[in-house]
């Protein structure tokens, strides 16, 4: 099947009992067993180890992605925490991209540290730093690419060898791309995360996380850390995500060709610095981007002149898109990551790796494009 296909249909059938084209939210707590002796005969038996309605979602991200199983978690950071859980132990060593979701990089930099786990970050496009970070004791390198919020590019494949001459797992977070726009599995990754709460939603409704995985032993670790934490998804989100799914394409696709027009007209805007957005020629992954990927997402971040203060301005006066955090859904956002997502991440390192005081995040929606760019031209004349 192609993907629009199984976007549509993986992991989802006719209700046996009804008829219901939709998979029925089982809202339960708890599931009745016929007999001691055929305990979990219908597979399900206390809602913090599973659902009907949760699995139907991994199986189709499971379809989506082409991977083994999936396992799908109550937010994002959820997802990620499962898979270090799953797989760390005091005394081992994780890489990780120097640019990340905030949450990411505080959960590593606070919290892995905090149980023995040594944690470096490095710059993911750089692959002579990845490969001299990998050592004896390293067992996870973990990128995101695009990455949050600079939209630095990673060669996945060249990350992917160094890690499988080397028996370290690659981890990568998809949010940005989706299996879309971006295939993972095809090079070389072994696990793949996603904040279900962005594209694969893509309404602002709800807040999910997911793993993919190659491996059914890494499954069974993962899936039993994600029981074993609490950290499972509610039937009514993933019922709500379901439905998002469906349209994943058909918004990756609009969202995206107006992310490169906006794009372009802040590129030849005299108030504006810089432009990240990988779709365009002066990005510095540009190529890799078209490579690996065959879509450019909806995201793009810019500075305008004047630093925080211009920024600040900007996104204060600016209309039609909305100032939040959250990205990919169908409202366009406008986000200051130094004093929202990324706040976390301290002064030195965020301007090391090119989370400036300034930079403004945008999550292209839905709007007509024409409309978001006259937003944005009258706020630029206010700074």
């Amino acid at each position: 099947m192609g993907f629009k296909t199984k976007q549509v249909h993986a992991g989802v059938v006719p209700d046996p009992v009804t008829g219901a084209i939709l998979t029925p939210i089982h809202q339960a707590t708890t599931f009745v067993q016929e007999s001691v002796d055929q305990y979990m005969s219908r597979g399900y038996s206390y809602a913090r180890g599973g659902n009907p309605t949760v699995r139907a979602l991994e199986e189709k991200l499971t379809a989506l992605e082409g991977g083994v199983d999936s396992t799908a978690y109550g937010s994002g950071m959820a997802a990620t925490v499962a898979v270090f859980l799953a797989t760390l132990r005091a005394g081992d060593h994780v890489v990780v991209g120097d640019v990340v979701y905030g949450g990411t990089y505080r959960f590593a930099d606070q919290f892995l540290t905090k149980f023995g786990v040594e944690v470096d970050f490095v710059d993911a496009t750089n692959m002579e730093e990845v490969e001299s970070a990998v050592g004896p004791k390293t067992r996870i390198v973990f990128t995101e690419s695009p990455a949050n919020p600079t939209l630095k590019v990673t060669d996945l494949a060249a990350v992917s060898e160094i890690c499988q001459k080397t028996g370290v797992l690659h981890v990568t977070d998809n949010t940005f791309l989706t299996p879309y726009y971006q295939r993972p599995f095809e090079l070389g990754a072994d696990v793949v995360i996603h904040s279900t709460t962005k594209f694969l939603d893509g309404h602002n409704a709800t807040l999910g996380g997911a793993v993919v995985v190659q491996d059914p032993e890494l499954q069974e670790q993962i899936a039993f850390a994600r029981i074993s934490a609490g950290l499972v998804m509610s039937p009514m989100v993933a019922w709500l995500t379901l439905q998002g799914v469906k349209t994943l394409s058909e918004r990756m696709d609009a969202q995206s060709a107006s992310a490169m027009e906006i794009a372009r007209f802040l590129q030849d805007h005299d108030k504006v610095e810089y432009v990240n957005y990988p779709g365009l020629e002066s990005h510095p992954q540009h190529d890799i981007s078209k490579r690996q990927a065959s879509g450019f997402g909806a995201m793009v971040g810019f500075e305008v002149n004047g630093g925080v203060e211009g920024g600040t301005k900007l996104m204060d006066a600016i209309e039609l898109w909305t100032l939040a955090e959250n990205l990919g859904a169908v409202e366009s956002l406008i986000t200051h990551p130094v004093t929202m997502t990324h706040a976390a991440v301290p002064r030195e390192e965020r301007v090391a790796a090119g989370i400036t005081d300034g930079l403004v995040r945008l999550s292209v929606g839905l709007e007509d494009t024409e409309d978001l760019i006259a937003a944005l031209r009258v706020a630029l004349e206010r700074v």
